[in-house]
């Protein structure tokens, strides 16, 4: 896992280039139907959804790319988990859906071509209600507690695991941020925050056992070396005014603010309040 493109990385909002280049994300194909039964395992790393080909990135890259699995990073009762941090802030967890291009015939030939892959990161953060689309995966962990284990899920609105607000995100160029680590991930992270209950944050991080019977905990890989990267943004990056003590958020043209995230926390997502 050597290489001078790895992932994960720390976003420095105050080096992040504006590209007006970077259009919305689209997804397509992202609401199931309940009938549709997918597959969700303890791997002994993570927990798995797996996705069905039917979705698909439809703008926001080049190419269009297909849906393979999600996948969450989380810390502990007593720290974050993270991969990605921005100013240095790590969050509670975060949320990968990996997808391949398809110009090639699968994911395992995708995996080792310089444009691959592209991978949608959330951050999760704890707010004050439920979160219904985590729900559908929360409620099912006790039925996989120990590594190899996995259950069938109802299909639901995948979509609704990510930010309502798809046009605002970093983006770079990087890698699996697990072994073998290939270089060729085209990553998106979301500006906007999703927010689960304390209940499920906790659900998360305490259910998953390893395979040497410990808890599955702060499954998060250290941030690694830009190496001179670029780090891209579809939104001016300057701070706005701050809203409360020690707190200030990335402020866009149309981008929520702190305030607005608190009146749509019942939503489930809010502005990215970074600390300083």
């Amino acid at each position: 896992c050597g290489g001078t493109k790895q992932s994960p990385i720390n976003v420095d909002t105050t080096r992040a280039i504006f590209s007006p280049d970077l259009r919305p994300i689209q997804l397509s194909g992202y609401s199931l139907p309940a009938n549709k039964m997918l597959k969700l395992k303890n791997n002994g790393h993570t927990v798995v959804l797996e996705l069905p080909e039917s979705l698909a990135l439809t703008g926001g890259y080049a190419q269009q790319y297909r849906a393979v699995q999600l996948h969450l990073h989380w810390g502990s009762p007593s720290g974050p988990g993270s991969e990605h941090t921005v100013n240095g802030r790590r969050f509670p967890a975060e949320i990968h859906v990996v997808h391949y291009n398809t110009k090639y015939d699968s994911f395992t030939e995708a995996m080792v071509q310089p444009d691959g892959l592209a991978v949608l990161g959330a951050f999760l953060e704890v707010g004050h209600g439920e979160n219904q689309y985590y729900h559908e995966i929360l409620k099912h962990l006790l039925k996989i507690q120990e590594v190899g284990q996995e259950t069938l899920v109802p299909g639901f609105n995948i979509a609704g695991l990510l930010p309502a607000n798809l046009k605002l995100y970093f983006h770079y160029n990087g890698s699996l941020t697990t072994p073998p680590c290939y270089q060729t991930v085209k990553w998106t992270i979301f500006n906007q925050t999703m927010l689960l209950s304390h209940h499920q944050m906790l659900m998360l991080v305490s259910s998953l056992r390893t395979d040497d019977d410990k808890l599955l905990q702060s499954n998060y890989r250290p941030v690694q070396n830009l190496h001179g990267r670029q780090v891209l943004a579809s939104f001016q990056t300057t701070p706005s005014v701050k809203h409360s003590p020690g707190k200030e958020c990335v402020s866009a043209q149309a981008a929520p603010s702190c305030r607005d995230a608190e009146m749509g926390r019942a939503a489930g997502v809010s502005a990215l309040c970074l600390l300083q």
